[in-house]
């Protein structure tokens, strides 16, 4: 089974289930596609669409998937990197009215150049990735957040000797 997140964002993310409906379709995917499709209406003969699920169900499909295949929001993609998944990461485009912003294109390459995850931007074709992740081996995650703490800490420290 072939696990896919959208995230909950409240626009849209269709050209990646067009895309993923397609080749079931085409019989290029042989596996089940389970989809978290959030906010995204959509309906499929080919998908099991599943709007919203706790995250105890969301680590259960993710960990009984051969790999995953997630819009490039944080937590599901560090959700999936801990639970041992290659994934695939789909950003949502500020100009396809996707997201408010490109900051997801700015996650994917920061993940993708570490080389924990392989990324699939507009100009690739999703079925030619999928076929990359076979021979992919990704860098193990471990999830470092001392610089964030540090940089939080020098913030409020600068904020507190300012108000004063």
């Amino acid at each position: 089974m072939i696990f896919v997140t959208l995230g909950t964002h409240e626009l849209h993310f269709t050209r990646l289930l067009k895309e993923l409906e397609g080749l079931k379709k085409e019989g290029k995917i042989q596996e089940e596609v389970i989809v978290q499709n959030g906010n995204t209406r959509f309906s499929s003969d080919y998908l099991q669409l599943i709007p919203f699920m706790s995250m105890e169900d969301m680590e259960t499909y993710i960990k009984n998937s051969s790999f995953v295949i997630s819009h490039a929001g944080t937590g599901s993609i560090t959700t999936s990197l801990k639970l041992g998944k290659k994934v695939i990461i789909v950003p949502r485009l500020q100009k396809f009215n996707e997201h408010n912003d490109d900051h997801q294109l700015e996650l994917s390459e920061t993940f993708s150049r570490n080389g924990y995850v392989l990324p699939c931007y507009e100009e690739d074709r999703l079925e030619n990735v999928i076929e990359q992740l076979k021979t992919f081996t990704p860098q193990v995650f471990t999830a470092d957040n001392t610089q964030m703490l540090n940089i939080l800490e020098n913030f409020i420290e600068g904020e507190k000797l300012d108000a004063y």
